[in-house]
């Protein structure tokens, strides 16, 4: 998934120190830990670089993490070589034109609520929630219960 949008609302806070950070919902994270129960790795492909990311990342146990990068689909392409995996074994969330290539490909695609137009044109799903609210939780359900 994607992450400014996705797991946080988008917006970019600064501290009085110049520091940036960043606010994510904990419904993700149990989200996060229901998926990985049910044996569903998970991992992030942002186009910014952020400590807070990495960090959130790794306490939600999340396999795979690409920051910095221009190009999703590269690092998409990379995901799938490295698990042996196949397009429609993957799901993805994202919210804005990078996203796009990697949401085109995967097998189910999903997009927050405040989602570009050009993104949720192009989705599977559209979120009930806006970005930062809980949208890895509310894919993680509709993953979850279309296994069952």
């Amino acid at each position: 998934m994607d992450v400014d949008g996705v797991l946080t609302d988008g917006g970019i806070y600064y501290g009085a120190r110049g520091e940036e950070l960043k606010k994510f919902n904990v419904h993700d994270g149990y989200g996060a830990l229901k998926l990985r129960r049910a044996g569903i790795s998970l991992g992030v492909i942002t186009g910014r670089v952020s400590p807070m990311v990495e960090r959130r990342a790794t306490e939600l146990g999340f396999e795979e993490m690409h920051q910095n990068l221009e190009n999703k689909l590269e690092a998409y392409e990379s995901i799938l070589a490295k698990h042996g995996l196949q397009d429609h074994e993957v799901a993805y969330i994202g919210d804005d034109d990078p996203d796009i290539p990697v949401l085109k490909r995967v097998g189910f695609s999903a997009a927050p609520a405040n989602a570009m137009r050009s993104v949720k044109n192009v989705v599977d799903y559209v979120c009930k929630a806006p970005g930062g609210a809980g949208v890895m939780r509310e894919v993680a359900e509709l993953l979850l219960k279309s296994r069952t």
